[in-house]
Parts: C-alpha cells; sequence; structure tokens
C-alpha cells in the first residue's frame, strides 16, 4: 500500500555493474525507512487522532499526498537536472532531517491539536484537521520521499544501467522489512523515537553512499509538453491509485470484524500489500512487457483487475471459515498470525498482483507518451492520497463496505475504452457487482446464538457496533464484533466498578466516566442524586447502543445529571477546564484500537491534573484480557502518576476478574468511622447493600494491594509511554494465544499481592478495626482459593460437599464477609423443599458462624413453622 514509490517497465538491461547493486542497496535502505515512518507515525497520531483507526487513514492520505506533491513539484527539477545525484542526496538528508524534527516535536504538535480539535469538534472539524494536520506535519520528509526514486532512475540512466523496475523491486522488498521490523521487533525494543532516529540514520547513509558511488554529472533529461493522449493516462493512473488505495482501506476495514485488530494484524496486511504489488510488476515486467497492443492490454488488466477484486471480495464471505481453519492446523500465536496473513492473501493476492501489473503498463504508457517518471507517479499517489477520505470517511459509513467495494469493480470496468464493454470479458464482472449488491449479504460479522437476534447494528468512520441478544434475552454489545464491551446481564459488576470509587470518595459532586461501554456503570453513578457526571465515549455508535442497556434506569427517561459527550477519552482529559472530584477509566481491551494509549504515564499524568483537591482516579483493568507482564508495565506507569496508587477488586468473580488501580489527588487514609458515615448517607435508590456493599467493611475490604505491593510487583517492567508503547505490542500476544485461564492469572497475582492496614486506614488506638478488617481480606482470599476448584452442579448435594466446609471456614475466620454467606444460604433455601434436615443442620452452621446475620435464623423459624 505504502511503498513510497512505483514501477516502471524497465528499459533493456546492460551488463550489471556494482553501481547497479548500490542503487539496489539504497532503495532498499529507503524503503525500509519510509515505511517505519509510516508504523512510527500512526502510533505518534494516534494520541492525538484518538483512534488506531483515524489515525491509519489520516498517516495514509498524508503519505499520498506529500509523494504526490513531492513527485510532481520537483520532478520536473530533477528531470531538467545534470546533477539528479545531488537532487537523491539532499532529499534522503531531508528525510533523515525531518524524521529528526517530528522526534521532537511530535508531543508539542500533538499538544497543539489536543486544543485546536476541542473538546467536541463535529466530524467535519475533526476530519478536517487530523487529513490537513497530518498532511501539513509530515509533508517536508513525505514530498522528499516521492522524489527519491525519479532522482535514482535519472542517476542510473546517466550510467547506463537504468532498470525502474529493479528499483522498484529494492524499495518494495526494503518497504516489507521496515513494516514486520518495525511492528515486532523496533517499536517493541527501542520505542517510537529511537525507531524514527534509526530509520534517519539510514536516510543519512544513503545519501552519503549515493554523492560517494555515482557520477555528480549526467545528460540533463527535457520534460515534454503533456499531450491529450498523455493526460487520458495520467487520468488513469489517478484513478487507479484512488481505487487501488480504497480497496485497500476497506478491505482493512472489514478483516478488522474478523482478525483481532492489532498493531500486528495491520503490519501484515500492509506486508501482503506490498508484495503483491511488486510481484504484479515483476510479472508485468517478465511476461507483458514486450510485444503488446498497450491501449488493449491496459483494458484487458483492468478488466482482470475488476476480476480479480471480485474475487478478493467473494472471499471476505468466506474470512472467518479461513481463520478457523488455519487457526486449526496451527496453533498459538503463531498460527494466530499465519491465519491473520491467510486472511490478508485471500483478499490481496489477486487484487495487489493485478495492481502492479495495471500500474506498470500505465507507465510504460505514460513514458511513450514522453512524460517523466515524476509525473507518472505524482498521478498516481495523488489519486491515492483522497482515497482515505473518500473511502474510508465518506462512503463507507455511507453505503456499507460491501456496495463501497463492488463499486471498485464497476470503476475498474467503466476506465477500460468503451469498445471493450460490449465483450463479456467486461460485463460480466461489472453484472456481478450489480447482482452481489442487491442479493449478497453484507459484509457485516455478527456472531448470533442460536435463537438470538441482532437488536442494533451500526457503522461509521472507525467502527461497527452491534447489540445481539441471545435466546435468553442477554443483550451484548460488540465493537467489530470481537470486543465485547458488556451485557444486560453484568448490571451488578458494571454498577460495583461506579459505586466502589464512588463510595470511597467522602464527598463527591462531579464524577467523569471515560469510556461508555454498555453505559450501566456511569447510569448507576448518576442514580445518586447528590452527583453530575460526564461519561466520554469516542464511538457514536457506542452511545446509540448503550440505550439498549439502560432503560433499567429511570423507567427508561434520559437521567439529566448524566451527560454524554462525544468525544476522545484522552483527549477529553487534556482538553478540558472542568475539574473532577471522581474520574472513573473504563477496562478498555488493551490490545485493539489504540487502547494502550489509555494505559500510559501521559494520560495517568493528565487526569491527575484534571482531579479536584482530594479527587480520586480509578484506573478498572480487565484480567481476563491482561497478562502479568503487560500488567505489570500498566501498574508501573500508574505509579509514576500516583506512587501512593493502591489496588481493589471490582468483584469476586473468577472468569472476569477486574482490578482497579485507585489514585488520590492527595493521598489520605480512610476513616472508618467516615466511611460508616458515607455509606449510611447515601442517596442511592437501591442502597449499596444492594450491590454487595453492606457495610465499611465491604467497601474497604475491596483492597487488595497498597503502594508497596505495587510497587514490588512492578519491579523493574518497563513503563508504557507514548514513546515506548510497550503494553500495545504485549498484550496482543495473550489475545492472540491465551497461556492461562482469567482464574489461574487471577490467584497468581493475588499470591504476590498483598495490603496492611496502616496503608488503607487512618491510626487509631483501638486495634480491633484493623483486625477486622484484615481477617476481612484472609477469608477474601480463601473463599477466592476455594471457588478456584469448585465444579459447577445443579445437584445441590453435590455442590455442598464442595463447598460446605471451605464457605463455614471462610465464615469464621470473618463473620464480616458476607459472599461466602450468601450461597450457603441459597442452598439451604433449596434444600428445604426436598430434605429438610440437612437444610435445618446447614443453617445452624450459619447462624453460628454468623450469628450478627439474621437470615439464617429466620430460615430456622420458617422451616419450623412449615412456611418455608
Amino acid at each position: 500500500m505504502l511503498s513510497k514509490h512505483c514501477p516502471l517497465p524497465p528499459a533493456a538491461l546492460p551488463a550489471v555493474d556494482w553501481r547497479r547493486h548500490i542503487a539496489l542497496a539504497l532503495m532498499v535502505a529507503s524503503g525500509f525507512a519510509g515505511l517505519g515512518y509510516q508504523i512510527v507515525w500512526t502510533q505518534q497520531s494516534a494520541v492525538w487522532l484518538g483512534h488506531e483507526s483515524a489515525a491509519v487513514l489520516a498517516v495514509v492520505a498524508a503519505f499520498f499526498g506529500g509523494l504526490a506533491l513531492g513527485a510532481l513539484a520537483l520532478g520536473p527539477g530533477i528531470e531538467r537536472s545534470a546533477r539528479p545525484v545531488r537532487w537523491y542526496a539532499v532529499c534522503e538528508l531531508v528525510i533523515a532531517l525531518w524524521s529528526l524534527v517530528l522526534a521532537l516535536l511530535m508531543p508539542v504538535f500533538g499538544a497543539g491539536m489536543l486544543d485546536l480539535v476541542g473538546l467536541q469538534p463535529s466530524a467535519a472539524w475533526q476530519w478536517g484537521l487530523a487529513f490537513c494536520g497530518t498532511f501539513l506535519l509530515l509533508l517536508p520528509a513525505t514530498a522528499a520521499m516521492g522524489a527519491t526514486l525519479p532522482a535514482m532512475e535519472r542517476v542510473l540512466a546517466g550510467t547506463q544501467q537504468r532498470s525502474i523496475a529493479a528499483l522498484y523491486a529494492g524499495n518494495t522488498l526494503g518497504a516489507v522489512l521496515g513494516v514486520l521490523s518495525t511492528a515486532f521487533w523496533l517499536v517493541p525494543t527501542l520505542g517510537l523515537a529511537h525507531t524514527a532516529a534509526l530509520c534517519g540514520g539510514l536516510n543519512a547513509l544513503c545519501a552519503a553512499a549515493a554523492l560517494a558511488t555515482f557520477p555528480r554529472e549526467t545528460v540533463p533529461g527535457q520534460v515534454a509538453v503533456v499531450s491529450a493522449a498523455a493526460r487520458g493516462v495520467l487520468l488513469r493512473l489517478t484513478a487507479t491509485g484512488l481505487l487501488g488505495i480504497g480497496y485497500e482501506v476497506l478491505v482493512v476495514r472489514v478483516l478488522s470484524q474478523v482478525a483481532e485488530d492489532t498493531v500486528y494484524t495491520f503490519a501484515l496486511l500492509l506486508a501482503v500489500y506490498l508484495v503483491g504489488s511488486a510481484l504484479g510488476a515483476a510479472a508485468y515486467q517478465r511476461w507483458l512487457a514486450r510485444g503488446q497492443d498497450t491501449a488493449r492490454l491496459g483494458d484487458l488488466l483492468l478488466c482482470a483487475l475488476a476480476l480479480s477484486c471480485l474475487l478478493g471480495i467473494a472471499s471476505l464471505w468466506g474470512a472467518e471459515h479461513i481463520r478457523a481453519q488455519v487457526e486449526s492446523s496451527s496453533g498459538g500465536m503463531a498460527g494466530a498470525l499465519l491465519a491473520e496473513a491467510a486472511l490478508a492473501l485471500a483478499a490481496f493476492g489477486l487484487p495487489t498482483l493485478a495492481m502492479g501489473a495495471m500500474f506498470s503498463q500505465l507507465s510504460s504508457r505514460a513514458s511513450a507518451a514522453g512524460l517523466s517518471f515524476g509525473q507518472a507517479l505524482g498521478a498516481n499517489t495523488l489519486g491515492a492520497a483522497a482515497a482515505p477520505l473518500l473511502f474510508g470517511v465518506l462512503l463507507a459509513p455511507a453505503l456499507g463496505a460491501k456496495a463501497s467495494l463492488l463499486l471498485i469493480v464497476v470503476a475498474y470496468v467503466a476506465l477500460a475504452r468503451p469498445a471493450l464493454w460490449r465483450r463479456p470479458i467486461a460485463w460480466a464482472p461489472a453484472a456481478t457487482a450489480l447482482a452481489l449488491t442487491l442479493w449478497a449479504p453484507t459484509l457485516a460479522f455478527i456472531d448470533v446464538p442460536e435463537g438470538g437476534r441482532v437488536l442494533s447494528y451500526q457503522e461509521d468512520a472507525m467502527a461497527a457496533v452491534s447489540v445481539v441478544q441471545d435466546a435468553g434475552g442477554v443483550a451484548r454489545l460488540r465493537i467489530n464484533n470481537r470486543q465485547q464491551e458488556g451485557s444486560s446481564s453484568s448490571l451488578l459488576a458494571d454498577a460495583r466498578q461506579a459505586l466502589l470509587p464512588l463510595l470511597l470518595h467522602p464527598a463527591p459532586h462531579r464524577a467523569l466516566f471515560l469510556g461508555l461501554g454498555t453505559g450501566m456503570t456511569a447510569s448507576s453513578a448518576a442514580e445518586d442524586p447528590t452527583l453530575e457526571v460526564d461519561a466520554v465515549e469516542l464511538l457514536p455508535g457506542v452511545i446509540t447502543a448503550s440505550r439498549h442497556f439502560t432503560q433499567a434506569f429511570g423507567n427508561g427517561e434520559p437521567n439529566p445529571r448524566l451527560h454524554l459527550i462525544a468525544a476522545d477519552a484522552r483527549r477529553y482529559v487534556r482538553a478540558a477546564t472542568q475539574r473532577y472530584d471522581l474520574i472513573v477509566s473504563d477496562n478498555f481491551h488493551p490490545a485493539r484500537s489504540g487502547s494502550a494509549a489509555l494505559y500510559t504515564v501521559e494520560h495517568f499524568q493528565a487526569v491527575r491534573a484534571r482531579l479536584a483537591p482530594a479527587g480520586l482516579f480509578c484506573q478498572w483493568l480487565p484480567l481476563h484480557q491482561l497478562d502479568l507482564e503487560t500488567l505489570r508495565s500498566i501498574v508501573q506507569s500508574f505509579l509514576v502518576a500516583y506512587p501512593q496508587g493502591a489496588a481493589i477488586l471490582a468483584s469476586n468473580s473468577l472468569e472476569t476478574p477486574v482490578l482497579g488501580l485507585i489514585g488520590q489527588e492527595d493521598k489520605r487514609p480512610f476513616d472508618l468511622a467516615q466511611v460508616h458515615a458515607r455509606l449510611a448517607a447515601s442517596a442511592l435508590p437501591d442502597g449499596p447493600a444492594g450491590f454487595g456493599i453492606d457495610d465499611e467493611y465491604a467497601l474497604l475490604g475491596s483492597f487488595v494491594a497498597g503502594p508497596t505491593a505495587l510497587l514490588r510487583f512492578a519491579g523493574n517492567a518497563p513503563a508504557n509511554t507514548d514513546d515506548r508503547p510497550v503494553v500495545a505490542y504485549r498484550a496482543p500476544r495473550i489475545t492472540y494465544a491465551p497461556d492461562s485461564a482469567p482464574r489461574d492469572r487471577l490467584m497468581a497475582l493475588l499470591n504476590v499481592l498483598s495490603v496492611e492496614a496502616a496503608e488503607v486506614l487512618v491510626p487509631s488506638m483501638d486495634s480491633a478495626p484493623t483486625e477486622r478488617l484484615s481477617a476481612y481480606w484472609t477469608a477474601r482470599q480463601r473463599f477466592l482459593e476455594a471457588g478456584q476448584h469448585v465444579r459447577p452442579s445443579a445437584d445441590v448435594h453435590d455442590m455442598l460437599s464442595q463447598v460446605r466446609a471451605p464457605l463455614l471456614g471462610v465464615l469464621r475466620t470473618s463473620p464480616d464477609f458476607r459472599p461466602a454467606y450468601d450461597p450457603l444460604l441459597r442452598m439451604a433455601a433449596t434444600l428445604a423443599r426436598t430434605d429438610r434436615p440437612a437444610a435445618r443442620a446447614l443453617l445452624a452452621e450459619l447462624a453460628q458462624a454468623q450469628p450478627a446475620r439474621p437470615e439464617a435464623a429466620a430460615m430456622l423459624r420458617q422451616i419450623a413453622d412449615g412456611s418455608l
């Protein structure tokens, strides 16, 4: 996709000498650096653009726009120059220097753009700034990139070793190596700035090697006047550039609903696209370049391109099957990556071969019409620059991915001469595209369980959002079909993620929730009549879909205290002026769509700056989607901003454990009396007890680690920063190939964490509260350990045989630990209907273990009087 140069058919090759080998090596290094920059700049831009998909579109457009401007503006001067080697060297040096400038200026530019975009920009304003701002920022480097291959072509013309196809092949090989090396090795190891510096060093070496190798002067060329025939070729070059990159943008969009949508996914898709284009150009050179009617060959290639795109589009309907078949034959992360490569090959293989051959043929015709290579390159990349905006931002949301892709097929056929339209080779692909538009299913991947149905589906410029209800009536919210954001059955867990931090604050009046999901977390907080809640969500489709889940609140009427804000969470935190007593950040999946940027040192520090005095921040982390090494880096990053940070558990779930990192603007221990008063004064309609927060021990008992334990756990793990996004590259590993169950990771974590009462409570002369809280923590640990080995069973006697002794032991450890009391009470109620003596025995033990709880004694009386 983004190889910065495109192929021309070679002239007849004279004897190869060492200078041609040097030229090829320079093209490899230059291609490596060019695509390395693209990966780096995409991730840097995602910080202020707010979403990795938006960054990809903006950087692609900026790259091609700069290449086009450089080729068109500098190409004529290079063609007329007697010293093209100097042009080449200067361009490489400009690329190197600007990459170093960007390494220093990107954070400053990003901060400025955050202010310019504003809190809640309109779509037109945000996308306009995204494309224009990125284009201007990268322009010095990308324009110089657009001139390097025309300059090297002129250098070799002077040495009689001219071979554009060979130069293109070397450049593309370097581009493929650059994509894969940057994504899989350089950025994870060195970070973004150092990777960009390495690429800049390659550009500088290219400049020095060229000056030392090639003659300083050559015979100047001439720039021909553009004829009518040449204008026709330029028009086709522009159109094919537009359609080729449009096809790529749309396919990547569709496959994001099937693949894991990580940084590795994009790198693999890009690498396959580049390899296919290069092979297509090589195939044209070898078999089609000579002895052909070029006009007729061009028409045939356009029809072949339309047909190959049809086949590539057809593979998308079978993408899930392809992925499953490849993954089943080879396991682990390698198997998962191989499956994504297979998806890319099926969708891009034939189309990119045809695209490479098509451009080579058009370039040959451009040369025959007297056009320079720079003019041909500029026209093609100019069309490519418009594709992300046209197809990614405008057409895909308006028409859908299927119709937009099939429109590309018809457009390729329309570029052929009218005389060909009457033949089946032309009208058959167009007719097939029309039929698929009318009758084929949409390219929307939605997993619907048996007996279930789709409640809503919305596709916008950044993602597809669906709500699916199963046969039991449980609705689930998904982004791009792969990322589940919650369900209608998780109200208790979602509400606790709001209420635990809310109740830890002594008197909050304004809260900010970063990420909306189903909306049940923010809506639970907004049930407090004393609290104003702002909830920030990047995807408009998620805001719309959340209405399916929040109807249980306020009889389905909008809550005037809940303010939904369509904006990027990270940008909002940095640009807002409002200060908040409480900020709660959703448990974002760290491997997908740039979410790792919400776990960086810089973001945590920005959140702290947004806290009011005595403010509290809670960052929830999905342990079921995190490996412990990635968690260490997130904790390390959090401790940079909150050195006295602590950790809590959202619930006692073993299947979907969620850890919360707690940071305070002014670290203060908790006073039990104040916490008790806070719970008693709560104005929540159902009260804290309705969510398992019965008293101050249940609230403070959620703590699992103090600052000492967190610091020890983080160890020497690298912090996740904007420059070194270790989480984005490490988190996908467990997504591709889980190496343990969530419950095992939770227990492994709890076994290395600890919390001391002195880290949580205000010092007191009375040791009883400290001992009760410590006992609660011990009981929770034993409760989770007992649950780790339970085998679920519908037989109450079987379940009781597994949990009776351990749960009663937990209750004897801490009478305050209600989670061990309630399941035994439910089992006693079930036994009362079939085995009353067993029920009475269990209830007697319960009453003895927790005499302060009245439920067991009350149920014993009901059994005695026959009312149960």
